[in-house]
């Protein structure tokens, strides 16, 4: 029989896996050493996989996220990981074009003069007939590709290979000063750690937006907020370094950016999506058919 611990205590299981009680927060202690197949908490942080070495008869991870460094960094070797590709999808994707059109119509100085009481008619620039370009080319990127494509924008995808219709990386530096919207969907790397650093956000058009839904350290902080505060660009992060961002850090008082609190894939799409792809993955299991997405094994 397999043992497995997941958040939902209900789903629907196939002959031969029992799931262990769960509060929907993490397993219990006692349970540890029982644990064949694992799915931390969505949303836990470092807590939700703090106990994963602690795991003696663990085989599987799979992971309720699509991006997994931090659980690479503890994986047991010889145990399979598993990511969440394709369940965060339409989420993150739709709050990527949110947070553009944001940032392009400035939405952070209406709400600061609502906040204030102002009326202040002011022109700003359209997402449409923009250059975007889409830094990162998974199945999220992808999704947002296809969700800008009604905005009248002109679209272009990096990528370290070029596949899939994307130019290769190496072309980024040289058409970054004409893109007026950047989004950025890559997993954190040592390649992609401040892959937005100073030189680079230097190099932004006056009046372009940054949008980063990948994840915080892909973007150089401290080189973001000075140019914040220049007023020369825009930005719209569900993502930061540090994350949470604490209390009276700089970048919540910069101009001209709109923070979202990582919930890019937290919304009340991932139940359904989720609970699917795990019961897909334990009948895959129980079967022995061999496991999607894996990530490391």
């Amino acid at each position: 029989m397999t043992v497995v611990w997941t958040q939902w205590g209900d789903l629907n299981l196939p002959t031969g896996i029992t799931h262990l009680p769960t509060d929907g927060i993490a397993p219990a202690a006692s349970d540890l050493d029982s644990i064949e197949f694992f799915v931390p908490r969505y949303m836990g942080g470092p807590a939700a996989i703090a106990m994963i070495p602690e795991m003696k008869s663990l085989k599987v991870i799979q992971s309720p996220n699509a991006g997994v460094d931090d659980v690479l960094k503890i994986r047991p070797e010889g145990v399979m990981l598993c990511n969440a590709a394709g369940v965060h999808d339409a989420s993150t994707a739709e709050l990527a074009v949110a947070l553009a059109i944001a940032s392009r119509r400035g939405f952070a100085d209406f709400a600061a003069d609502q906040a204030e009481g102002r009326w202040a008619h002011v022109r700003k620039p359209s997402l449409a007939d923009s250059n975007v370009a889409i830094v990162g080319y998974g199945n999220i990127g992808k999704t947002i590709a296809a969700m800008l494509s009604n905005f009248e924008v002109t679209i272009t995808a990096f990528t370290r290979s070029g596949s899939d219709g994307s130019l290769k990386f190496d072309h980024f530096d040289r058409l970054l000063p004409t893109f007026d919207v950047i989004i950025l969907i890559v997993p954190l790397t040592e390649q992609t750690h401040h892959l937005m650093n100073a030189q680079r956000l230097a190099a932004m058009k006056d009046g372009a937006a940054l949008i980063n839904v990948a994840r915080g350290p892909v973007v150089d902080t401290e080189a973001l907020i000075a140019e914040l505060n220049s007023g020369r660009i825009t930005a719209g992060l569900d993502v930061t370094d540090p994350e949470p961002l604490p209390a009276g850090h700089p970048l919540w008082s910069a101009k001209n950016v709109i923070i979202t609190p990582h919930v890019g894939g937290d919304s009340q799409a991932f139940i359904p999506r989720g609970r699917k792809l795990v019961e897909e993955q334990l009948a895959r299991y129980a079967s022995g058919q061999p496991l999607l997405h894996i990530v490391a094994q």
